[in-house]
């Protein structure tokens, strides 16, 4: 497969790369962002590209791809609504929109978040905003469109997160982790495993549209072969 991935510096965008570079049915990921991930190795390409709401100048090198997973995202903390629509559903529909008319039979895979508002019509701002980019996704004649809606997520393997607050809150949440995992298993999830399960649906599709948790950990359970159990 020749995957297209968004977000590569970001915490789950760094843990979707890692899969991807380990994954042997992975023959190509390129990337797309304002930077550069820094990573070297023979299966990655990177197009650093600033303007993420105009795909014109780079349209020649986004054909071809099996799949796009798309990890771009902004908290919305203290930020306008007009803003906030700008950075989640115009960025992520303009990417959308140049990606099926180059690659119809793609996979397109968006790192949502739980709570979000698929009636549009809540009171909180950023629930809304996502529930709209969703819907508007899956309007979209992709061969399949999936939304993952992970809650609390543990970063592994040295990633870190570029918000702060949130590397502040994972620090102080370390100690009891395990507890919360096994008090409540199907709200956490690790990197890896998000990683994992984004690629399970690229290759072999899922069972829904839009993923909560328990799904994208039961999405893992069901290709774990006896073997890896």
């Amino acid at each position: 497969m020749n995957v297209l991935l968004f977000g590569a510096t970001g915490m789950v965008g760094q843990a979707v790369l890692r899969e991807c570079l380990l994954d042997p049915d992975i023959q190509l990921v390129e990337t797309i962002g304002r930077t550069a991930t820094g990573v070297k190795n023979a299966k990655l390409r990177e197009i650093v590209h600033r303007d993420l709401l105009d795909y014109g100048p780079v349209e020649a090198q986004l054909s071809g791809f099996d799949a796009c997973l798309f990890c771009l995202g902004v908290a919305s903390r203290g930020m306008p609504e007009s803003d906030y629509h700008r950075l989640t559903y115009q960025l992520t529909l303009a990417a959308a929109n140049t990606l099926v008319r180059l690659n119809p039979l793609m996979t397109f895979i968006l790192v949502s978040g739980a709570g979000t508002d698929s009636s549009e019509r809540g009171r909180m701002m950023w629930a809304r905003v996502k529930g709209k980019t969703e819907n508007a996704l899956l309007r979209l004649p992709f061969k399949a469109a999936y939304m993952f809606r992970p809650g609390f997520i543990e970063p592994l393997h040295g990633i870190r997160s570029k918000t702060p607050l949130y590397r502040h809150f994972y620090t102080i949440t370390k100690p009891i982790l395990p507890l919360l995992r096994s008090l409540l298993p199907n709200q956490i999830l690790t990197t890896e495993e998000l990683g994992r399960a984004m690629l399970i649906a690229a290759k072999r599709g899922a069972p829904k549209s839009v993923l909560e948790t328990r799904d994208i950990r039961a999405l893992i359970v069901s290709q774990t072969s006896p073997q890896d159990a």
